[in-house]
């Protein structure tokens, strides 16, 4: 599809989970990967025909998925479990009773997430997931922006991080951000500032940060100068945002999940500690609906009017209105 009048691809979220899974398994060799019988879709078979040892498909049980996952971490191994991330919500009791409680060493990844699954509507879009396990003790959750940080962040997670965490990908709806050399910077829990800005800072998440980069251009035509910065792990959040917005007049979270519980909120949290050196907050997201099908992934964008044109409309009318012009 063409923007700001290029041509933008897509690129995918899966694909380069798939890509890294298999590498990782070559060098990880106590990583097990578990899937509830959607290999296929979520990007795990590939893993599966190089590693069927350390592969468990546990047919369609959430709840049996994670909790054989724990299992697998009290025994010493490295545990993946994957699969659409609105069905990994039906293992929230698990997840919170036997592995966040337990500290155990087991990784999430929840694929189709946000509004990806484009064709699926509604019932398969999760807008709900960071809300859902954000409130739970121990949990990391990271949601990368293209499928060049999933390569780098999935990395990071599987061989250096201890613990529970969860991993938020979209489809095949990556708009690009990174090239392999700028992901050298990516560290879990810290915000990576991908556009320097002054009078508006972005802070987004997920696909968003693409989106949020081309509204800055659009912006920058406009002669608001707009930051972008990655905020690609959710929970724990880093102080460092504070710092970041404490130079713009007006801070934006753009997130593909109900504005409530997610980004915007976690964002909100870390501002109200410090009220006076940070600047007013814009969430930008779903609000208060379940998601819709489409032909294509800009189309429902289009409808939740979370596109670059979208997302600078409604900034410019914050930065005018509170000017006064």
């Amino acid at each position: 599809m063409r923007l700001l009048g290029v041509e933008q691809r897509l690129e995918s979220f899966r694909k380069a989970f798939s890509q890294e899974l298999v590498a990782l398994g070559e060098e990880e060799p106590d990583l097990v990967v578990l899937d509830a019988d959607l290999q296929r879709s979520t990007g795990t078979r590939a893993f599966a025909e190089r590693f069927p040892q350390r592969f468990i498909n546990v047919g369609i049980s959430e709840q049996d998925m994670v909790s054989t996952a724990a299992g697998l971490a009290i025994a010493g191994k490295k545990p993946l479990a994957s699969t659409f991330a609105v069905f990994l919500l039906r293992a929230w009791e698990q997840i919170r009773n036997t592995v966040a409680r337990d500290r155990l060493n087991v990784k999430l990844v929840g694929t189709h997430a946000g509004l990806s699954p484009i064709g699926d509507g509604a019932s398969h879009q999760a807008l709900e997931d960071v809300a859902a396990l954000r409130g739970i003790p121990g949990i990391t959750i990271v949601s990368p922006a293209d499928a060049e940080a999933t390569r780098v962040l999935l990395r990071e997670l599987v061989k250096s991080h201890r613990g529970p965490a969860y991993m938020r990908l979209g489809r095949d709806n990556a708009v690009p951000v990174y090239t392999g050399e700028e992901t050298h910077a990516l560290r879990l829990g810290e915000p990576h500032v991908v556009v320097e800005g002054g009078d508006v800072v972005f802070f987004a998440t997920g696909p968003m940060v693409g989106v949020a980069a081309l509204a800055s251009k659009l912006l920058g035509d406009a002669g608001v100068r707009a930051g972008v910065v990655d905020v690609h792990t959710l929970k724990p959040l880093s102080p460092r945002v504070v710092e970041i917005a404490r130079g713009a007049s007006l801070a934006v979270s753009l997130e593909e999940h109900n504005v409530i519980g997610g980004l915007g909120s976690a964002l909100a949290e870390a501002f109200s500690a410090k009220p006076r050196s940070v600047p007013s907050l814009l969430r930008l997201g779903v609000v208060e609906r379940f998601g819709t099908a489409a032909r294509d992934y800009w189309e429902v964008l289009e409808f939740f009017r979370l596109t670059p044109k979208w997302v600078a409309r409604r900034v410019l009318e914050e930065v005018r209105g509170g000017n006064g012009s």
